[in-house]
């Protein structure tokens, strides 16, 4: 009996059509991220476990695929470790897992690489990475990520370029209509600071953050079930109706947050910030403070990033921030970094969404000849070499079927032109040369249709 195939829950094949498209939006982001200084470096898909563990909290641990030692793995593990349970006998079961993410593989490579990486150390890295999470819509157990981070230097004019390179690349993707949201964790430090609730900045985030859902009145009745008094909230709520542009906030906000150090400096961090990309001759129209930004609060140091395309209704399609110690973990400390990454397949689905792949991305064959008979297979040889020599991507069909299956194949592979050659052509050394797309037809020698298709 012949198994029915079928493919692991949450994964995903990506056929040819799908294939394009996605290798649209990594050459776009490759592009952008070379021209910026930055470096490719992948990783393997495993990791010892050790590597993994620990760097995730709890529940991201238990969310790690861990991978069986290779031959009788049971053989090592004596009878007490099996009845303490799979915890205790994990270790001597699974000594290798997936990875999880890609940060935790980097921050290992850069400790491993030290004496030999300049720093700052630009690099980006598109891999797939695998959770073992309920899957849902939307939530996958393989999918890509796709990160930049420069490790080495706390200086901000990397926080810049970050937000050059988020413009461009979305630019490049036709995607205009969006905002870049900036905050810096300093400031959110010094409004808990500045209200009386220092080391709250997550409450006060989570309530900022309903502020459009639930109102003022909403964002006060949390707040108060949250513990916090009447005076915390008369301090919270001139920072909740900061308006203007983003020089405005930045002024009235240093009022406010004047006998705060740390909220100073996340101010004078944000100023620099925009003083580079006015330096660039950037317009900045797109970038949005943001006081509400709560980027990993756990993990993040100095300035936040969080991306919207505004066309959509959609989560963030890229994020990150400054982080102060990625190689602490490793016995490396005091290495700050900043990076961020690119959500592809939300970003997939924005250019669906909105039409904005190119039509030709998806064609790999620009002409295929048609040889009638077997005596003028030849002639069409000669002829597809010339063709692929000149750069053009072209195939001729493989069999002599029926000239009306030969026209499906180019039909459904979207092959734009066909040239054909019968016994007339081969005597008068030309092809029929057909635009699939009009129909139009004509006679042309191989050097004139080489010529017609490089002149595009």
């Amino acid at each position: 009996m012949s198994m029915k195939p079928s493919s692991v829950k949450g994964t995903r094949d990506f056929g040819p059509e799908k294939m394009y498209k996605r290798q649209y939006i990594f050459n776009t982001i490759k592009k952008v991220f070379e021209k910026f200084g930055y470096q490719p470096l992948e990783t393997p898909a495993m990791e010892n476990l050790s590597v993994l563990t620990g760097k995730y909290g709890d529940e991201g641990d238990q969310l790690i695929f861990k991978i069986l030692n290779s031959g009788d793995f049971l053989s090592n593990l004596p009878q007490e470790k099996y009845e303490e349970g799979s915890k205790k006998a994990l270790s001597l079961l699974s000594e290798k897992a997936l990875r999880y993410d890609l940060t935790v593989p980097f921050a290992r490579f850069v400790v491993m690489n030290r004496n030999e990486i300049a720093l700052p150390f630009k690099r980006y890295q598109i891999q797939p990475v695998w959770r073992a999470d309920r899957p849902q819509k939307g939530r996958y157990r393989e999918f890509y990520q796709c990160d930049a981070d420069v490790v080495g230097t706390n200086s901000l004019l990397c926080e810049a370029e970050i937000v050059l390179m988020i413009d461009e690349v979305l630019k490049n993707l036709k995607i205009n209509q969006f905002t870049i949201k900036l905050n810096n964790r300093k400031i959110l430090s010094g409004i808990a600071e500045a209200i009386g609730e220092t080391g709250n900045e997550a409450i006060i985030c989570v309530a900022i953050d309903k502020l459009d859902k639930i109102g003022e009145e909403g964002v006060i009745k949390e707040l108060l079930e949250k513990n916090f008094t009447q005076t915390n909230i008369d301090k919270l709520l001139p920072i909740l109706a900061l308006t203007g542009s983003s020089i405005d906030k930045i002024n009235q906000l240093k009022t406010i947050l004047s006998n705060s150090e740390i909220g100073i400096s996340g101010i004078s961090e944000i100023e620099q910030v925009f003083d580079y990309l006015n330096s660039f001759g950037f317009d900045a129209k797109n970038v949005e403070l943001d006081f509400s930004l709560a980027r990993g609060l756990s993990y993040y140091t100095g300035c936040i990033f969080e991306v919207k395309a505004n066309e959509v209704q959609m989560g963030s399609i890229s994020g990150g921030g400054r982080y102060d110690n990625l190689t602490g973990m490793f016995g490396m400390p005091g290495l700050s970094g900043v990076g961020f990454s690119f959500g592809v397949d939300r970003i997939y689905d924005v250019l669906e969404e909105l039409n904005l792949f190119p039509l030709s991305n998806s064609i790999s064959t620009q002409i295929l000849l048609i040889a009638f008979d077997d005596e003028h297979e030849k002639y069409c040889i000669q002829a597809l070499a010339k063709l692929r020599e000149a750069g053009i991507s072209a195939e001729l069909y493989p069999e002599r079927a029926k000239l009306k299956k030969q026209m499906s194949y180019a039909d459904d592979k979207k092959i734009p032109f066909v040239a054909l050659a019968g016994s007339d052509e081969v005597l008068n050394n030309v092809f029929t040369f057909k635009n699939m797309t009009s129909g139009e037809q004509q006679k042309l020698t191989i050097e004139e249709i080489i010529n017609i298709q490089q002149q595009g």
